[in-house]
């Protein structure tokens, strides 16, 4: 009997602005709803970035984090909540002197990066192992300072799920998982369609897949007009499949989603005419192995 299919939203993230979408959610209370609209539209797990409320960049503030889980664990909702560690791990060289940071460089240590989620405990919180030019800087996430992200995240008693962009990526994460540092069964995240990555499409997705450990949950999804392809190549080889405004602001083409509810929507009709059914939240929990909030 095939398992439910674990639905992710990811509703906001850090390269969609309002001006690719302006229904894209921005201060924490549009991000609090619309992560309880696509846990109603049959997301199970919603993954969280935070922005500043008057200029819409992505921010790292806690008070922000803190305000969409509060608004989330205070609802009528139940959802496993992600949030990512993501920002602070960018580079960006001055064009005079490349050993000199720009100002836009946000790069910092485990303790800063880590701090919402050891306060806040989600249960879980995603851990990026890769090293790569994304977006106009270079994103870093050396060994030792993943090691050092990993301990404060277990300590806090949240799963990590590992975003990986490449093959080396994955790579790492076996040498991580053989000297203990990541935990079995571990959860990754295979990430398509970023320049410079997995290149989107099925052989890519099946090479990646056959790299995992074999005890480990897998999820995919791919980035902007390649999302809800992707979608459905990551539930055909088994995986758990990802959608959201952090990947993509329309629908269909030339026709721009309202909000990440009518991507979940979408995501759910692809996954149930393809012979899959979504994943409760009950059912989401058992196959991560989480505990519910408060057990």
């Amino acid at each position: 009997m095939m398992k439910p299919t674990i639905l992710s939203c990811a509703v906001t993230g850090t390269f969609t602005t309002p001006q690719h979408n302006d229904t894209l959610p921005v201060t924490p209370a549009e991000i609090a709803s619309d992560c309880i609209a696509a846990a109603a539209a049959g997301a199970s797990i919603c993954h969280i970035h935070v922005r500043d409320p008057v200029t819409a960049k992505p921010s790292m503030n806690f008070s922000y984090y803190e305000e969409v889980v509060s608004l989330i664990r205070s609802s009528d909702t139940d959802l496993i909540i992600n949030l990512t560690t993501g920002p602070g791990g960018r580079y960006v060289p001055d064009a005079a002197n490349p050993a000199v940071a720009a100002p836009e460089t946000t790069l910092t240590t485990a303790a800063i990066r880590t701090e919402h989620i050891v306060r806040l405990k989600p249960e879980i919180c995603t851990l990026d192992l890769n090293t790569m030019w994304f977006g106009g800087g270079a994103v870093i996430n050396s060994p030792d300072n993943l090691r050092e992200m990993a301990a404060l995240i277990y300590a806090a008693g949240v799963k990590p799920e590992l975003e990986v962009f490449d093959s080396g990526d994955i790579q790492l994460a076996h040498e991580l998982l053989a000297e203990g540092t990541l935990k079995e069964p571990a959860l990754f995240q295979l990430v398509t369609g970023v320049k410079y990555g997995f290149a989107p499409g099925a052989q890519t997705m099946m090479y990646a897949r056959s790299l995992l450990p074999d005890a480990c949950e897998w999820a995919a999804f791919g980035a902007s007009r390649w999302a809800f392809p992707m979608l459905a190549q990551a539930f055909l080889l088994g995986g758990h499949c990802r959608i959201g405004m952090e990947d993509a602001v329309y629908l269909e083409k030339g026709v721009k989603c309202n909000g990440n509810k009518p991507l979940v929507e979408k995501a759910v009709s692809i996954i149930n005419s393809l012979g899959g059914t979504v994943a409760t939240v009950a059912q989401a929990r058992d196959i991560l192995q989480l505990e519910s909030p408060g057990s």
